[in-house]
């Protein structure tokens, strides 16, 4: 038998390994190759982390074989880059699975966040280049925005389609409440982007774990959803600190940055699940009238998501911007077209 007593082994426990008693941890990188060290479940990409990942050196020939695939199948330039950009976006999913058991999270282009039928032909796309590789649907999350649009995008292509879908860029209750009803599998609220914008438009500037608004609104659509039986599962999201992926021990799924997992690894202090599933809240139905207005309400809302989706944009064109320079210097050189 062990001499070792629970409390003691406890306190030689990582928060990490407490962490995940609680909560499924997810990798929030497109570096698959910081995912190794701390065997999270699942990981999450967006376009800003793919763009940081598509710059190392150590991924210059994912980068290349997916010019190679959009050269290929032809077509005209701008048709060739978004072949390009679809093939490099599952190459970088198609890495990370060799890494993580569960599923990988790959986000449709949000430039579409507003055009329903465009999101679902883009995440149909998605989802054949996995297959062509060998990788049945269920292990993919297919990320879009939680524009009306967006979670309409969705409901179609669970109900339809059976593609299991991650609604990210959620930052009000009405988003959480639409989702819900739209039966999506999973949400992302983003906990640090809400606090910064408390921080931001606030003369308050440092806010307790317990009291940081993104810490509290999680809580709330995690309550709501338990309260009221919904199948639709959480992760949080975007953190700017390890207290508030702490404060949110016992969430379904929690996605975190490597920086953040690291230190989570060397904090040796005790975590406790500490959401607790109390919730007096009332049921709610949102048509598509009254989700605008009431997540029109939410100012914090409103600004985040419209800053989320130009930021994402903003770094799809910049990698666009890369493959087309890239392309057209293959095409110059001849070097990329015989493989």
């Amino acid at each position: 038998m062990s001499s070792v007593s629970p409390d003691k082994r406890r306190k030689m426990e990582s928060a990490l390994s407490q962490l995940k008693k609680f909560t499924v941890v997810v990798a929030d990188t497109g570096d698959f190759n910081a995912i190794d060290e701390y065997k999270p479940q699942d990981a999450t990409t967006n376009p800003s982390l793919i763009l940081a990942a598509a710059k190392m050196p150590e991924y210059q020939n994912l980068l290349d074989q997916a010019i190679k695939y959009g050269i290929a199948n032809g077509g005209t330039e701008e048709e060739q880059v978004a072949n390009t950009m679809d093939k490099l976006f599952v190459s970088f999913g198609l890495e990370i699975l060799k890494k993580v058991p569960g599923r990988v999270s790959t986000e449709v282009d949000a430039r579409l966040s507003f055009d329903k039928d465009a999101m679902v032909t883009r995440a149909l796309k998605l989802i054949s280049l996995y297959e062509e590789a060998g990788i049945k649907k269920e292990r993919v999350l297919i990320k879009l925005s939680s524009t009306w649009e967006g979670i309409q995008a969705g409901k179609e292509l669970e109900e339809k389609h059976g593609v299991h879908c991650n609604m990210t860029l959620l930052f009000s209750f009405a988003q959480a409440v639409a989702c819900a009803e739209a039966k999506v599998t999973l949400i992302s609220p983003f906990v640090g982007r809400i606090l910064d914008w408390h921080k931001e438009n606030s003369d308050r500037k440092s806010f307790e774990p317990h009291e940081d608004p993104g810490v509290l609104s999680v809580t709330k659509i995690f309550n709501y959803y338990k309260k009221f039986g919904y199948s639709t599962v959480v992760m949080g999201a975007s953190f700017r600190n390890t207290g508030e992926v702490k404060a949110l021990a016992g969430c379904d799924l929690l996605t975190i940055s490597p920086g953040l997992l690291a230190e989570l690894s060397q904090d040796h202090s005790a975590i406790t699940a500490m959401l607790t599933k109390a919730c007096d809240l009332e049921k709610i139905h949102l048509d598509e009238k009254a989700f605008r207005w009431q997540h029109n309400e939410d100012r914090m809302a409103v600004e985040k998501l419209s800053d989320g989706i130009r930021k994402f944009a903003a770094d799809a064109v910049k990698l666009e911007t890369m493959i087309r320079w890239r392309h057209d210097h293959s095409l110059r050189s001849g070097a990329l077209l015989f493989f």
